[in-house]
């Protein structure tokens, strides 16, 4: 995975109010958690704060990163856990990010790219991708920028399900029986068929 860096300064005052004074200042509210936990056996939340100008390089991106955070002067690696945005403006208004290390295994979406050309599309069928990302879990580094999957030999009709893919290093998370691609029969697909059948 790509890893970037972000500066934050740890932050004392919480609540509501003092969150809305920090981004009326330009600033994010945001929550580290990692592996220490409370008294009620939950991850501890670290609270802290990032300008927006340092987490829209994050945020505003198809890629998945791993984020350095720059905190007074100790850097945290973690992931995106969760973003919350307003419901009007669409501004970022509060994230929270997952501490990672080296050995432990954590669950993140990844891109798919499909690689190739669909036999179904050389028929004349439309290739269509249900999904964009899969769930994978594994170390941080295990798990590559993007799953690549060849449709080559994807038929017209024919899907290609989570259950039928396999990648070195990683498990994945999400189900079995979601369809990732398929490829779609199209007004000259079916007028090709038809001729076809006509001739026979």
């Amino acid at each position: 995975m790509k890893e970037i860096s972000v500066k934050g300064q740890k932050r004392t005052a919480t609540g509501k109010k003092a969150s809305k004074e920090l981004r009326k200042e330009g600033m994010v509210p945001c929550n580290l958690y990692g592996e220490k936990k409370g008294e009620n056996g939950l991850p501890e939340a670290f609270a802290f704060t990032a300008s927006f100008a340092e987490l829209r390089k994050a945020v505003y991106t198809p890629e998945v990163y791993v984020v350095n955070l720059e905190i007074d002067g100790a850097v945290h690696k973690a992931v995106i856990k969760e973003l919350q945005f307003h419901p009007t403006t669409e501004a970022l208004i509060h994230a929270d990010f997952f501490e990672v290390t080296e050995s432990k295994p954590i669950t993140i979406g990844i891109p798919v790219k499909l690689n190739g050309l669909a036999q179904g599309v050389r028929d004349g069928g439309k290739l269509n991708l249900a999904v964009r990302k899969l769930n994978v879990t594994a170390p941080y580094t295990q798990i590559p920028e993007v799953l690549n999957i060849d449709v080559t030999n994807l038929q017209l009709g024919k899907a290609i399900k989570v259950g039928a893919l396999s990648f070195e290093g990683l498990e994945i998370a999400t189900s079995p029986e979601v369809v990732v691609c398929s490829v779609k029969a199209t007004r000259a697909s079916r007028s090709a068929a038809a001729a076809a059948d006509a001739e026979a």
